[in-house]
């Protein structure tokens, strides 16, 4: 191949979620940055990001990438969810420029390089680790005119050899100091506005470290399992979240393995709060909590509280079966432990959800459904996800060894299991359609404080009131439920069926007038005289505190509302409304478990309501969902202190 003077690149990635906002294509940033960074290519390389949102067409997507002369070289950042799609760009890309290169990264592709290149044979080269260093060596490479059938000097990669072999070479050492990998924002290699100056992102994505001390049989977090983690420099994450502040991102999620296992993760939190204290952002932190919780996460929790710092404080247990737990490769909290930290944050008024995994092997259905039962007793927001098989990690490798037999996914490259020696295909079915009501009524906070009424006030269990949810859909005559029948069908092969569910029980009226009869039919005759009033008013407040979100196709016309601005930001309010009993007051006693008083007392009202929830209703993202819930005025300015 002849030396070449000059290079045009395209990185391309596709975020998971249709949404009106982009995810922010962090993967692709820490490329351009790290390729401009190099003073040998700056000059010689033209680097353009294309990132799609998680709903573009393939057609879409080929109409952008295409409409102007082809690149040299077009690196793809794939996931699951993209992986097909980004197989069939590679195609047409060697259609219209034969001789260019197509690298694949991500851990969907990484030490998969024979089954990827079966697949896709248009693909040239497969990154097997993190890329910033790989990638700049690769386009060296390219300008050299070097073959990319003889790559052989460049450590980490996957290629095809000469005679069409699969040649991969020696591992590439992880990077020890993350700060030679310049900040895509403050470098300016990813564009942060859109053309109007504002903000163009869900949320910021940010990573204070790399590394995970653990080896989580369903895990392969960035190919960084069982390592030891390396921290980005203070300062430099200090600029970063002083340049989101005056964007004024609300939101920071970080993509780090274990926030809060750390000392700097401290440091991390006193610089936030100092930054918002000067220019009133960000609002929210969210994040993948450290596993095993100490005496540091107790203090950074009660940091951010004081502040009035929002997070959700996750519980990542993943299962409370013994032989469960023992094929995952994991210890989770004594149950003492877990239960006490439950039982702290409930207690301090504080956000918290809980991670459960179904389908692991060991997991049967009785242990599943007993530990949800146990764990709903202290946390009513459960996050239940189905067991996928991801590349390169130990469940994946011991498909005979637990007898697993699994199944392309519809529209994405995920294993999706079907059974194994201790769940079979039917109890799978069983657990999957309890999952759906777990995921979009509780996980996603369609209903939030009737869950705690119900465990505090009655002798039902949760996932009774689930369940019970599921048979009476099935089985009315109201109209409304039809759409909900159609996504619980849909959920067993399609994750779009949940968002499709939550955009409608938050955006169409009639949703809201069904689960009130449902409430009447099904739930009220459970309860005792003496508190099916009070339980009643939980169900209205929890309707009334729903994000404000219209559903376009709603017959119902959408409610006009006043819009104020509080320190900054935009809300609707929702004034004036009558309780007949101080519900915010109820609840927040029975979650310490204090005695709430149940007597019927007046309460009135004004409701606060974060503009925006069309971005985030139907992602999924319930991080996010529960920042647009409505609030009493007294907890807004909790949530927002006067410096901001």
């Amino acid at each position: 191949m002849a030396v070449k003077e000059r290079l045009s690149v395209f990185l391309v990635q596709q975020g998971v979620w249709d949404l009106p906002l982009e995810s922010m294509p962090l993967a692709s940033g820490y490329l351009k940055a790290m390729a401009l960074a190099d003073d040998r290519l700056r000059d010689r390389v033209d680097i353009t990001i294309h990132n799609f949102r998680g709903g573009d067409s393939l057609t879409k997507m080929a109409h952008r990438i295409f409409r102007d002369a082809p690149p040299d070289v077009i690196a793809f950042s794939v996931l699951g969810w993209n992986f097909r799609e980004f197989g069939a760009l590679a195609e047409t890309f060697k259609q219209v420029n034969p001789d260019g290169w197509v690298i694949l990264g991500g851990t969907h592709v990484a030490n998969q390089a024979a089954r990827t290149f079966r697949l896709f044979p248009e693909v040239d080269i497969i990154v097997n680790g993190e890329g910033e260093l790989v990638f700049p060596d690769l386009l060296h490479a390219c300008l050299r005119g070097t073959s990319p059938h003889n790559l052989g000097l460049i450590s980490g990669i996957s290629f095809r050899g000469a005679g069409d072999e699969v040649v991969t070479t020696l591992p590439r050492d992880r990077i020890e100091d993350l700060d030679i990998i310049p900040s895509p924002f403050l470098t300016g290699a990813i564009d942060l506005t859109d053309d109007n100056g504002r903000f163009r992102y869900d949320v910021a994505l940010m990573e204070t470290n790399r590394g995970c001390p653990y080896k989580c049989s369903f895990c392969y977090w960035g190919g960084a399992v069982g390592q030891r983690i390396r921290a980005f420099s203070r300062a430099r994450l200090r600029a970063e979240l002083e340049l989101f502040a005056q964007h004024k991102v609300h939101t920071i999620v970080l993509c780090d393995a274990n926030f809060g296992i750390l000392p700097i993760d401290a440091e991390f939190v006193e610089d936030i709060l100092a930054v918002r204290a000067e220019f009133g952002y960000p609002r929210a932190l969210e994040t993948s909590w450290a596993k095993n919780k100490s005496k540091l996460f107790y203090d950074i929790v009660h940091t951010m509280k004081q502040a009035g710092l929002r997070s959700s404080f996750t519980l990542a247990l993943q299962t409370l079966s013994d032989d469960a737990l023992r094929t995952m490769n994991r210890r989770n909290m004594k149950v003492n432990d877990w239960e006490d930290l439950a039982r702290w944050l409930d207690e301090e008024g504080l956000d918290c959800y809980a991670e459960l995994i179904w389908g692991a092997p060991g997991e049967t259905v009785e242990s599943f459904m007993a530990g949800y039962d146990r764990l709903s007793k202290h946390v009513s927001r459960i996050a239940v996800y189905p067991l996928h098989l991801l590349p390169n990690t130990d469940y994946s490798e011991k498909k005979s060894e637990y007898g697993i037999v699994s199944v392309r996914g519809d529209h994405d490259d995920f294993e999706y299991l079907l059974s194994h020696n201790t769940m079979t295909l039917q109890e799978n079915q069983f657990v999957k359609r309890f999952l759906f009501w777990t995921r979009v009524m509780a996980e996603n906070a369609v209903l939030r404080h009737v869950w705690v009424g119900i465990r505090e006030l009655t002798e039902l269990t949760q996932s009774q009131v689930l369940r019970d949810l599921d048979e009476w859909v099935q089985q009315t005559d109201d109209e409304a439920a039809a759409v909900l029948r159609d996504a619980v069908e849909r959920a067993a092969s399609s994750d779009v069926a949940y968002g499709d569910a939550i955009r409608y029980l938050f955006g169409d009226p009639d949703a809201g007038r069904m689960l009130e009869r449902w409430w009447r039919e099904a739930v009220r005759p459970k309860l005792t005289p003496d508190r099916a009033d009070l339980l009643d008013e939980v169900l209205r407040y929890d309707l009334l505190t729903q994000p404000v979100y219209h559903l376009p196709d709603a017959a119902a016309a959408a409610e006009p509302l006043e819009v104020v601005e509080v320190r900054g930001s935009q809300y609707f309010v929702r004034r004036n409304l009558v309780l007949r009993f101080d519900v915010p007051a109820i609840v927040s006693a029975l979650r310490r478990k204090q005695d709430p008083g149940l007597d019927a007392v007046t309460k009135t009202v004004d409701l606060y309501y974060r503009t925006g929830a069309e971005n985030f209703i139907g992602s999924t993202n319930h991080e996010e969902i529960v920042y647009f819930m409505g609030l009493t005025e007294e907890e807004l300015h909790a949530m927002i202190p006067a410096e901001a």
